[in-house]
């Protein structure tokens, strides 16, 4: 009898030794979830790599498509992620939803954040631009200069392609009716102004060949030559160059935005994540992304560690170069207007 029940004892001391490893070695992984691409590739190298190896931890890598997946996954309480990187208009609307936890920045410095590259639940890791791209060997060197030429079919006749998601497309239809830039979020702040970006949208329709849905599929369009422009995002035409296509772009009346990492409600390892997000968000991991894409850092510590030169520098969007060329997305713009406006903008797709 004794020796049952020491035997007994002991298999149960060993199977809660086991337990209690597998949880402590399931506590020191993290799932980030990212948009895939040359995009994700980049970070991997330049933060989730570096910042897993400085933390002695794993990072686990997914793709997915956006906010509304994220909004499933919480209502459903079936969270599989416990990081993930969204666009500053979803981050936005995310807060206000309450579907990704508040950040603690306590823990993770901004002190030298770019401004406006933060919200409650969504800390800034790239400063981007979306902007106009165009076919060099239709139109050469002197492609479309602005979002007035990218619509005029009579001057630059051919095929577009531009985003089937309505962040950044309305503020460019706009100041492609003549719109000043810094007079756009004046006129969204209406369904009366939305409707004016929604049918000058409509005037384009019979000339959009693709509506594009990442970064990687407009990059690859503009690659392959299937459109003579498209909209898209800086980076990602810069990598399609590198890798040989006939293309370029312009900063001139791009948008200046920034993708965000946030914490999903009911992240399975949310501790750890906020560990590693302030980890991530640290100048001398956010110095490395530009050496993969011309994305700018959002913490401005990056420049000083001598890893980004002047050449790189100034091609970046964040660069005083080009930000003056750039409108700035207006959070709580997409706060306010995003939900309807999505709306309105499926429905004139559809239409």
């Amino acid at each position: 009898m004794t020796t049952k029940f020491t035997l007994t004892a002991l298999a149960s001391a060993v199977l809660g030794l086991a337990l209690s490893m597998s949880h402590s070695a399931s506590a020191q992984e993290v799932t980030i979830a990212s948009w895939g691409g040359s995009y994700q590739s980049a970070q991997s190298k330049a933060l989730f790599q570096p910042v897993a190896k400085a933390l002695g931890i794993t990072i686990n890598e997914e793709t997915y498509t956006g906010i509304g997946q994220v909004r499933t996954k919480v209502a459903a309480g079936a969270v599989p992620w416990d990081i993930i990187d969204t666009g500053s208009g979803g981050g936005a609307r995310a807060c206000t939803e309450g579907i990704l936890q508040p950040l603690d920045y306590s823990m993770i410095d901004i002190s030298n954040f770019v401004p406006d590259t933060t919200l409650s639940c969504c800390v800034g890791t790239i400063v981007f631009a979306t902007v106009s791209a165009w076919n060099t060997e239709t139109y050469g060197m002197n492609g479309p200069q602005n979002w007035a030429d990218f619509w005029d079919v009579d001057k630059f006749p051919g095929t577009r392609s531009i985003r089937g998601k309505m962040h950044g497309m309305l503020e460019l239809a706009l100041m492609a009716d003549g719109v000043a830039p810094d007079q756009v979020y004046a006129v969204l702040d209406s369904e009366a102004g939305i409707n004016r970006a929604l049918d000058k949208i409509r005037e384009l329709k019979p000339h959009v060949a693709v509506w594009w849905g990442s970064g990687a599929q407009h990059a690859q369009l503009m690659k392959d030559g299937e459109v003579d422009m498209s909209t898209g995002w800086n980076g990602r035409f810069d990598v399609a160059i590198a890798d040989g296509a006939k293309a370029a772009y312009t900063y001139n009346q791009g948008l200046q935005d920034y993708d965000c990492f946030g914490i999903p409600k009911g992240a399975p390892n949310k501790d750890l994540a906020m560990k590693v997000i302030a980890e991530m968000s640290k100048g001398k991991y956010q110095a490395n992304i530009p050496q993969y894409i011309t994305y700018g850092p959002t913490n401005s510590t990056a420049y000083d560690t001598g890893k980004i030169d002047d050449e790189l520098a100034q091609n970046l969007p964040s660069h005083p170069n080009n930000a003056g060329n750039l409108l700035a997305i207006d959070q709580k713009w997409y706060a306010k207007w995003e939900k309807t406006a999505s709306e309105m903008y499926q429905d004139m797709m559809t239409e």
